[in-house]
This record gives C-alpha cells, structure tokens and sequence, in this order.
C-alpha cells in the first residue's frame, strides 16, 4: 500500500445500536425462554445474530487494520492485531475457567443437576480436556463462539495482505474456503464429545467480507449500490427464510428439503449466509447514519451496551445459562420466572455496560489532554 492519508472516521451510531441489540438478542436466544424469543429476528429467519456480529466484527477489525496500515506500516498493524488476538484467546480461557466452575458447582448444589452439554469429559479427563481447550478444539456448552473469532483474526492479516497486492480477487481466497467446506464437508475436530459449533473454515467468509466492507469503506470506496433488482433479491432471500422458520411452527406447508438443508448453522449453510447478507445490506442501505430516534433513551442504553460488547457478550453467557437452567429446573413456574429473569438480565447487562463506560471516561480524559 502506497502511503496515503487516512482519517479515522466517526463514529456510525447505527453500528452501535446495532451490536447493543445483537447482544440483547443473543442474551434471550441462550436463555430458551418461551416469550421474548418472538421478538428477536432469529424466530422469523433462518440467520441469527450471531452471523451479524461475525460481520461487525469483521467490518470493524478491517477498517482499523487499514488505518494502522497506512498510519504506522504493515509491522505495526500486524502486532495490534496479535495482541487483540492474545487478548480474545486470553478471554475465552478465564472465561471458559469461570464457566466450568459455575456449571460443576450448580451441578453439585442443585436437586435437580442442570443440563450441561459437552462439560463432562472435563471431570473425566481433564487433562486431555484442558490440553483441547487451550488448541480450541473442545467447546462444550455455550464454549463455541469465541474461538471462531480466534481463528477468523488469525486470518485478517494474510487477507488484507492479499487485498493490497490483487485487489478484489482476494475475495476468491474466503469464498472459494467456504464452496470447499459446503462440497467436502471440512471441519476441525471436535474433542471430548462436543461438536465444533461455528465451523471456521466457513464462517470466516462472513468476517472476511465485512473486513472487506470496513477497508473499502476506510478507502473512500462508493457506498452500497441501492439497484431496484438488489432490492427484489433480498426481500426474495429473506422471504425464503420466513418461510422455512413458519413450516418449522406448523404455520405453513414446510420449506423444501432443499432450502432446509441451505440452512444449517454449524457450516453456515448457503440459504443462512444469503440471508443474513440480505438483512445487513438492507438495514445499511434503509437505515440513516443519523436518525432522531436513535438518541431516545432506549437506543442509548443499546448503543452503550454495543460500545463494550465483547465484555458484556461474556457476562451475558453466565446470565442466560442461569436463566435457562431456573427455566428448566422449575417448569412449572417457567412463564413468571421468565418474565421476571429475561428483563432483569438485559438490566444487569445495560447496567455492567454503563460502569464499563464510566471506568473508561477517565482513560479518554487523558488521552484527549
């Protein structure tokens, strides 16, 4: 990259309040909850947020990669990156040590052990156990996301590389990654039992794309073209996805087999990645940079939420196993615990996002000094 002149640009309020609302929605989706499920987009498609936040991540990364790039040298954007890297690994292990002592102590308190998917093979071999956990390859409950973004920065680096010297084509390398996964079935080996959950090889594509869109964006690249047919398309994709999540409640004649099976989370199936392409596209070409409703109190309290995203991503995972395991201990009483939980949970959330913000005023005070 030729040395160029580039200026951070402002801050898109619409991306915030977006990753807020991505988080409030993976809170509920985890939780299993019976009411509020109906009001996140994942009951009403085939995607979730979780491809979403891999987009936004993807976008956000690209976009400050480029700017160290041509600020400080490919060496010192590189050494950035890694240590957000170390960082996120460094995460998901306290994290993943948290979260096993959580689940193994309500196993021992609780009349009725809760149900926890994947975590045995830690208490009978936990050495093996361990050794999966730091390669990444074991991912019991609730463990699985995380490491997908591990893999998906180790990748940005070499793709943004490839970008600068062949232009676009580079776009070939994820896509033809992920044709590879869909034909030939690749995957990394699960340990222990578990399954890998988000299968890097094909979800990297999502995140490289939205690093494309970030750099793009950063270079002064025409935003989104707005052609009637892109329109057609993806109220057509996402038409699609309705209608295989309707045949799923028995509102309608299912969905071929065909787009069934285009929907597959774990490889993130063509139908699930076209859709939730189509939502992204939609959201960024209907929805201002700047609208008044944006600064009400609600969106606030999300864009704030979206400012620490990652932090309250993984209180977030201890919240909704609690929630969904009082759900399934007392079923009874599942509707009024739900009611109680869910709402108290997106507080808790707000609130953790709110003294995050407040420890960080100092820091931005001195760096602005």
């Amino acid at each position: 990259m030729a040395p160029v002149t580039l200026k951070r640009p402002p801050r898109d309020l619409r991306l915030d309040v977006l990753r807020g609302w991505l988080q409030v929605s993976i809170f509920i989706a985890h939780a299993f909850g019976a009411v509020f499920f109906w009001g996140i987009h994942a009951s009403w498609g085939v995607s979730d947020s979780s491809e979403q936040f891999v987009l936004l991540s993807g976008l956000a990364l690209g976009s400050v990669f480029t700017l160290k790039r041509a600020r400080d040298g490919f060496g010192a954007a590189l050494r950035d990156l890694m240590g957000r890297v170390r960082k996120l690994y460094l995460t998901h292990l306290v994290v993943f040590v948290l979260f096993a002592a959580m689940v193994f102590w309500a196993r021992m308190t609780s009349p009725v052990p809760p149900e926890a998917v994947g975590w045995g093979w830690l208490a009978e071999d936990p050495l093996r156990a361990i050794a999966g956990t730091l390669v990444l390859l074991y991912q019991p409950a609730f463990m699985d996301i995380l490491p997908l973004f591990v893999f998906c920065m180790l990748m940005l680096a070499p793709f943004l590389w490839l970008l600068e010297r062949i232009g676009d084509w580079a776009l070939l390398a994820p896509f033809g990654l992920y044709a590879a996964t869909q034909i030939f079935g690749l995957t990394p080996p699960g340990l222990g039992g578990t399954e890998i959950g988000f299968d890097p090889f094909a979800w990297q594509v999502l995140f490289l794309l939205g690093a494309w869109c970030g750099r793009r964006a950063l270079l002064g690249a025409a935003p989104l073209p707005r052609h009637p047919a892109l329109f057609l398309l993806a109220a057509g994709v996402v038409a699609a996805g309705l209608w295989v999540k309707l045949g799923h409640y028995g509102w309608t004649i299912p969905a071929p087999a065909l787009l069934e099976n285009a929907a597959h989370k774990p490889i993130l199936g063509p139908l699930r990645l076209a859709h939730a392409l189509a939502l992204a596209w939609l959201v960024a070409v209907l929805v201002p940079r700047e609208a008044p409703w944006m600064h009400g109190a609600v969106p606030r309290v999300l864009a704030l939420i979206g400012q620490h995203s990652l932090h309250v991503f993984c209180l977030g995972l201890f919240l909704s196993w609690g929630v969904a395991t009082a759900l399934a201990v007392h079923p009874a009483g599942a509707l009024g615990l739900e009611l109680v939980l869910i709402p108290a949970g997106i507080a808790a959330l707000a609130g953790f996002a709110a003294m995050l913000d407040r420890r960080r005023q100092p820091a931005r005070r001195t760096a602005s000094a």
